[in-house]
């Protein structure tokens, strides 16, 4: 049975599918024929927290457009949105019945390694309590096949070689690694207890289009875009496995519905790291007048480098094809068409 078939009608619903990962695969997943569901409270990286500008980012006003984006691109292919917050137990159980899922894909989260360092509270509070209330619902669901889990690659804290699989012993470092390892033993904890069939997926330095969660490859762009100088530690020489957001949607499809998945982890990266001053180099070709500054690398931020995604072709047909040097490219190019069509958002002071 072709990929295709095998999403064509199934019920899937993503926590926290609004944001920058949830709503490109939504998009996808509903070309495939599926029946999607966003359940999102608008709060983490979305218009209630742009509001007041609480996470202070620099422009909230492009923020806000490109989540606007998403929110159109969602109505438009008549994908329900409903809003709800999901550390409501009773209110996301509810929502959850209504719809009675196949597949559950669990992405809310807080999704930034600093701002998790910073606000512990809330990282837990959105992180942990939302997983909490997900998994007490699907361990007494009769039609759920799939839980999937989008945990991160910083869960392997510093590596100790050029690359780690999924067997590699995870030793995270700082609040956000250790709250995904820690969310991926107790949703493998629901499997033991209540054989609950979960898939783990562990992405890395993400990037594509409508991002707003203040990763490198967006950093970069954007402040190319605002004339304003790039920022990175070491001069760039810290090794990261950069994804496009599409291969990880492709990856992610793959898992769905698929018995080689079950109660398995996937590292779904592109499976070759680059450096940032390889995206740098990028970057100015396609603005050559940009200025480059170096500074101390943050002592939480573990050193990295490729994710090995043999287990993935093996297990799912899993075969990444944007690589960085032709993925990025494309993301610029899109930036620079939605500068021109908004150019009163790119208005420097």
């Amino acid at each position: 049975m072709t990929l295709d078939k095998i999403i064509k009608g199934k019920t899937i619903v993503l926590i926290g599918g609004a944001g920058f990962i949830g709503h490109n695969l939504a998009l996808y997943l509903n070309s495939k024929g599926a029946k999607v569901f966003i359940i999102d409270g608008m709060q983490v990286n979305n218009l209630l927290s742009l509001v007041d500008n609480i996470d202070n980012v620099p422009h909230p006003n492009l923020s806000s457009a490109l989540v606007m984006e998403r929110t159109r691109l969602i109505k438009n292919a008549n994908i329900e949105l409903k809003v709800q917050d999901a550390r409501n137990y009773h209110a996301i159980s509810r929502l959850l019945g209504e719809i009675n899922p196949q597949i559950i894909v669990q992405l809310a989260a807080v999704s930034h390694a600093n701002r998790s360092n910073k606000d512990p509270y809330s990282t837990f509070d959105h992180s942990f309590r939302t997983l909490e209330n997900t998994l007490d619902w699907a361990r007494s669901s009769s039609n759920l096949e799939q839980f999937i889990f989008f945990s991160s690659s910083m869960v392997y804290g510093n590596f100790k070689s050029d690359q780690v699989d999924e067997e590699t012993r995870c030793e995270p470092l700082g609040i956000y690694g250790a709250l995904k390892y820690g969310s991926e033993k107790i949703v493998i904890g629901y499997n033991q207890v209540f054989d609950l069939p979960y898939t783990i997926i562990r992405p890395s330095a993400l990037y594509g289009e409508r991002c707003i969660s203040r990763r490198v490859g967006q950093i970069f762009i954007e402040n190319a875009l605002f004339g304003e100088e790039i920022v990175m530690s070491d001069n760039g020489g810290e090794a990261l496995d950069f994804t496009y957001i599409n291969d990880l949607v492709d990856g992610i499809t793959r898992c769905i519905s698929n018995k080689n998945a079950l109660n398995q982890v996937f590292n779904l990266t592109y499976g070759s790291a680059c450096s940032v001053a390889d995206m740098a180099d990028i970057i100015k070709n396609h603005f050559p007048k940009i200025k480059i500054r170096s500074v101390n690398r943050d002592k939480l931020m573990p050193q990295r480098g490729t994710l090995n995604v043999d287990k993935a072709r093996d297990l799912i047909g899993y075969n990444p094809s944007w690589s960085l040097s032709k993925g990025y490219p494309v993301y610029i190019d899109w930036y620079k068409k939605f500068a021109k069509d908004h150019p009163t958002l790119f208005k420097t002071k």
